[in-house]
């Protein structure tokens, strides 16, 4: 039997797929006994089409693909969740069975979009969603399901990860950073998602909700990002025997479920912490299997057309075998998602002050007014008039950390603009 695939989008990572079956054909069905046949391709570029030699298959309209009675897997790869919505929903409810990459989607809409899948007796894949060519979606579905995950915790942005790297290694400032991200194609001309970390908020709301059986979604995570982050602070956390990551996090608790994203010291001989550059891990915590990190390639047309592909295939053997989803939603708990304001543990800030006699006592009280203990002060010259202020607090309250923020900054000698805050995970 040959498995008939439908693509939707032939960008870099559909070009990638489209290299992929084009190069390896034959070995999917000499190792694999499964015979997959490219018989329709979509993209709003004919041109990217015609660079792959798919110019005979190609077609501008989704519908071409969706409705073709003999497709029987659409890999959709088009990104966002507006029309990419519309071809996976379409698709399923058309009979077929949908690989995507599209983690905006499956955080937003991911129980309509099982839920859809289930009624129609059909499969969703989306290993790409998250960590590029890093296996991660398939083992907590899989290979680690007989555990209850604790923690879900990782590096699942590149951009920000070479940008933390080069400002760690060779001091450079955000902006430069930044700028070198964009020239070597590791960041969009709109970092946005990136650098204010939702592309990690989407991909842990999906993780937590796996790991955790129990539905998470973008709106439910606490999301900041680096844009304040400068090399003093790294050179400080260094001091300190920490790395500063952008990490997604996510842990099990008895009240609930922890997720968030934010810059985060993290001790140096952490597993993570020597993840540098472009790269990408995920660090798994089960009650049997203990502890477990998952390294690789975030992103790039190879690594996250290598996680399509093994979906593709893995779901066409499901259809030569005639067999069903051998796993579908998980989320069968309604855990409650923690708020934010609730969280207690260590934090590093840095304030921009007046070099002026009383103002370190100023922000002292403040300190205390809010029950928040400070472990360690330390005053760094910046300009003739100026010094920066780093505290090290003991574990506290985030909203107490909030209110004596909120505090300081309105104080005269205290310099306008957001202080650098970075939470520390022991």
């Amino acid at each position: 039997m040959t498995v008939k695939i439908g693509l939707v989008g032939t960008g870099t990572v559909g070009g990638g797929c489209i290299d992929i079956l084009q190069k390896h054909k034959q070995d999917f069905q000499r190792h694999l006994g499964v015979d997959v046949e490219l018989v329709r391709v979509c993209s709003r570029n004919p041109e990217q089409a015609a660079a792959h030699n798919v110019a005979d298959i190609f077609t501008p309209d989704y519908r071409d693909i969706v409705n073709d009675p003999k497709i029987d897997i659409v890999v959709e790869l088009i990104g966002g969740t507006t029309v990419a919505r519309n071809v996976v929903l379409e698709a399923l409810a058309a009979g077929k069975n949908v690989v995507t990459a599209n983690k905006a989607l499956m955080a937003t809409h991911g129980q309509e979009v099982l839920d859809t899948a289930a009624a129609a007796g059909k499969e969703v894949a989306f290993e790409a969603s998250v960590g590029g060519g890093i296996p991660i979606i398939d083992p907590l579905k899989h290979s680690l399901i007989a555990n209850e995950i604790g923690t879900v915790m990782g590096i699942v942005n590149g951009t920000t990860n070479y940008m933390l790297t080069r400002m760690a290694d060779n001091g450079m400032g955000y902006e430069d950073a930044l700028k070198e991200a964009q020239a070597n194609g590791f960041a969009e001309a709109d970092p946005t998602a990136d650098v204010e970390g939702f592309d990690a908020a989407a991909k842990i709301a999906i993780l937590a909700s796996i790991a955790f059986n129990s539905r998470v979604t973008l709106a439910d995570v606490y999301t900041s990002g680096i844009s304040q982050i400068s090399p003093v602070d790294l050179e400080a956390a260094r001091g300190m025997g920490y790395v500063v990551k952008l990490l997604a996090i996510a842990h099990r608790t008895p009240k609930g479920i922890d997720v968030r994203v934010h810059p985060t010291m993290i001790p140096a001989t952490h597993q993570l912490a020597t993840v540098n550059g472009v790269y990408n891990a995920i660090y798994v915590v089960g009650d049997a299997v203990g502890e477990t990190m998952f390294f690789g390639a975030g992103a790039g047309s190879g690594p996250a057309a290598s996680a399509v592909m093994g979906d593709v295939l893995e779901v066409a053997r499901h259809v030569q075998q005639g067999v069903g989803p051998l796993v579908g939603c998980t989320c069968t708990d309604q855990l409650p998602i923690l708020p934010v304001d609730e969280l207690q543990m260590k934090y590093y800030i840095r304030f921009t002050v007046s070099d002026k006699l009383g103002v370190l006592a100023a922000m002292a009280g403040i300190f205390a007014q809010h029950n928040v203990s400070v472990h360690s002060v330390v005053q760094h010259s910046k300009k003739e008039s100026t010094v920066d202020v780093v505290y090290v607090t003991h574990v506290a309250k985030e909203s107490d950390i909030k209110a004596v923020i909120e505090e300081i900054a309105g104080l005269d000698d205290v310099l306008q603009g957001p202080p650098s805050l970075i939470r520390v995970e022991e």
